[in-house]
């Protein structure tokens, strides 16, 4: 460990799988200084927090000594990529962002869908477009949508988000998701997007054979010959497995002086997506990345 980092640590509340209020009181005993809500649905869906409602979460959470890092707003299918959903999506994404401001973080993550090869693809000029008026909603706000990495690699993944015209729209980097699927080494990709890296998934996890992203997470179009028996295969663990902090092949040694010399100082926030003993894990991964510190 020749690196020491000072980033604040968040958990993934929703992790837990406990609900919002226990959640919270569990990642402040875990260690976190602050919390990732999924905020799409439920409780947390914007339609159904009144303005005081909102008030009202916002000072519990800072009663227990916590702070928001940032909201999940993923609202799942193949991100932007289908037209004649967007306008709800895109209407959909601005609500949860103006309720993360409400509740004191500029930070929304989502997924946008796999950014095509083609450039001149109708899909891809259908995400671009998306993007952009999400950017500019964002930017005029001074927040960020922050997009999870994984589906495409770094290179591909700036070389969209460079023809924004902007970072409304910018990162949200997972390192697991990289090794995992596309078999990209986390720390050049935190070299390759500095410059948009707003917020961090601390995740660990290793390849096992190469597989194509749109098997993961789908994507408008690709149809793939049996859904059922791709799904098992991807959860089955047989393409890649999540593992514990320090198990995998992130290497976080590398990892943490990569986004150090970046410039990044914000929130390293535990995501942990498999596994029967969440807290214990989550424990013991802010345990891991305290001895950092």
């Amino acid at each position: 460990m020749g690196v020491t980092i000072e980033n604040p640590i968040g958990v993934i509340v929703d992790s837990f799988g406990v609900g919002l209020r226990e959640g919270l009181v569990k990642a402040k005993d875990a260690g976190a200084d602050g919390v990732q809500i999924y905020a799409v649905s439920g409780e947390m869906d914007p339609s159904n927090l009144s303005p005081a409602a909102r008030k009202e979460l916002k000072a519990y959470i800072s009663s227990l000594g916590l702070e928001i890092s940032a909201l999940c707003g993923d609202l799942g299918g193949h991100g932007f990529q289908d037209k004649c959903v967007n306008p709800e999506k895109i209407e959909k994404s601005k609500r949860i962002l103006d309720l993360a401001l409400d509740l004191g973080t500029r930070v929304v993550t989502t997924h946008i869908g796999i950014v095509p090869d083609d450039s001149g693809s109708e899909i891809y000029a259908v995400m671009q477009g998306a993007c952009r008026e999400l950017s500019e909603y964002a930017r005029s706000m001074d927040a960020y949508f922050a997009i999870e990495t994984g589906p495409e690699t770094a290179h591909h993944l700036k070389s969209f988000l460079d023809t924004l015209g902007g970072k409304g729209v910018s990162v949200n980097f997972d390192p697991a998701n990289m090794v995992m699927v596309t078999g990209d080494d986390p720390a050049e990709g935190v070299r390759l997007l500095k410059d948009y890296i707003v917020h961090t998934h601390v995740k660990d996890g290793i390849r096992i054979k190469e597989v194509d992203s749109r098997m993961v997470y789908g994507a408008l179009g690709y149809e793939p010959m049996d859904h059922a028996k791709i799904a098992e295969m991807v959860s089955s663990g047989e393409f890649f497995r999540e593992l514990p902090l320090g198990e995998g092949d992130v290497g976080f040694d590398r990892y943490f002086t990569a986004l150090k010399e970046s410039g990044y100082n914000g929130y390293l926030t535990i995501e942990r997506e498999v596994g029967t003993q969440p807290e214990s894990d989550i424990r013991k991964a802010v345990e891991f990345i305290k001895r950092y510190q």
